[in-house]
């Protein structure tokens, strides 16, 4: 039996009414579960709320089990199946053929129970190369075909390089980007941290500009960013903070956290019940490169204000008018207090971790929205 918690957020699909929970799950760790801890594990994500699961999985065992456990529920979760991602080994593969990938989507419906996909993904796309051969392969007509017919209802994209990811976004396509998020890749520390920082926060502004929400993968940048002995950089940030870093992002709606089995998945949703302090990632100020430095990340760790101003939403609402959303200017018009209340006690910029002047940037931003 379904059933839903009241404790989860959720944050609505801009193209779509899809309401989406902030905590997602990701299938390539579980995969290593027995058939039986797979489905206990996927039934209490359900009855806690969450609502989008992320089919590119390390292995096909997983792919059973959730039919098995979402066919009572269909209606109520969110799947992304992945058009490249080929389990007829057993194993994930890549591939570009587009027989491979038609007879792999086919065998994913069958394996989950369903006869039509939330978010049909063009998968793992990193380079230009990889485009141009999913391309002339045919297998992008492929999508949006089964787009036209209903069977899929979104497109989406997953991608770990910034540059590849907005010339896909320029096709006007995509309705959900599936990005690796976390202070490892934004700081240019790890496997997949393609760009550089204002290339990548440069992305993210654009996706809530174009209204094409965000599902982070490697929240936690495959574990390392949790273990000291490992981490870029020399210090271990808890799952609550790197979830909370991924959350407040521009764009972002949902995080796909991978689990091994029930114990991850109660690990996890302590997220939803934790305080602001154990959510809190100002640390990362300590280990922030240069480049970063004096940029508002908008995670209002300067709060309060005595003025009541909400810093790090005006600073979004700037940021992003700035690239040409036509909607910021309206959302920063209906705030209670804008930044022309700031009285420049510089409370914000003794809090900032990232060395922002707050004060100088709220008369900036108001100046800004004045003259519009």
């Amino acid at each position: 039996m379904c059933k839903k918690q009241e404790y989860m957020e959720y944050r609505k699909l801009p193209h779509g009414n899809e309401q989406i929970s902030v905590i997602g799950l990701g299938s390539s760790a579980i995969g290593n579960a027995e058939e039986h801890e797979i489905e206990e594990t996927l039934t209490a994500a359900v009855d806690a709320g969450i609502n989008y699961f992320d089919l590119a999985s390390a292995s096909a065992r997983p792919f059973a089990p959730y039919g098995r456990v979402f066919k009572g529920c269909r209606n109520r979760v969110y799947l992304q199946v992945h058009f490249g991602a080929n389990y007829e080994t057993g194993e994930y593969g890549w591939t570009t053929n587009l027989d491979t990938v038609k007879r792999s989507v086919e065998w994913q419906l069958q394996q989950l129970q369903t006869d039509y996909i939330d978010f049909g993904f063009i998968h793992c796309i990193d380079s230009v190369e990889d485009l141009e051969k999913y391309v002339s392969g045919g297998i992008l007509d492929y999508l949006k075909h089964m787009k036209a017919t209903g069977v899929v209802r979104h497109i989406g994209l997953s991608s770990h390089t910034p540059s590849v990811t907005n010339r896909i976004l320029d096709m006007g396509l995509v309705d959900m980007l599936m990005f690796s998020i976390n202070p490892g890749y934004d700081y240019s520390q790890g496997e997949f941290a393609f760009g550089s920082a204002a290339e990548r926060m440069a992305l993210y502004r654009r996706c809530e500009a174009d209204g094409v929400g965000i599902s982070v993968m490697k929240p936690f940048s495959a574990g390392q960013l949790l273990d000291a002995k490992v981490s870029p950089f020399k210090q271990a940030l808890t799952r609550y903070q790197c979830l909370q870093y991924a959350l407040d992002k521009p764009g972002v709606l949902t995080t796909l956290p991978g689990v091994r089995g029930i114990d991850d998945l109660n690990d996890i949703l302590g997220f939803c019940n934790a305080s602001a302090q154990e959510r809190d990632y100002s640390v990362i100020g300590t280990f922030s490169p240069r480049e970063v430095e004096g940029v508002c990340v908008y995670c209002n760790h300067c709060q309060p204000c005595p003025m009541h101003l909400d810093v790090g939403l005006i600073n979004k609402y700037y940021d992003l008018a700035r690239v040409g959303d036509a909607l910021a200017a309206d959302h920063y018009a209906k705030l209670a207090v804008k930044a022309s209340c700031c009285i420049a006690c510089g409370h914000c910029n003794r809090c900032c971790p990232f060395h922002v002047d707050q004060v100088t940037r709220m008369a900036e931003i108001a100046n800004f929205f004045d003259k519009k």
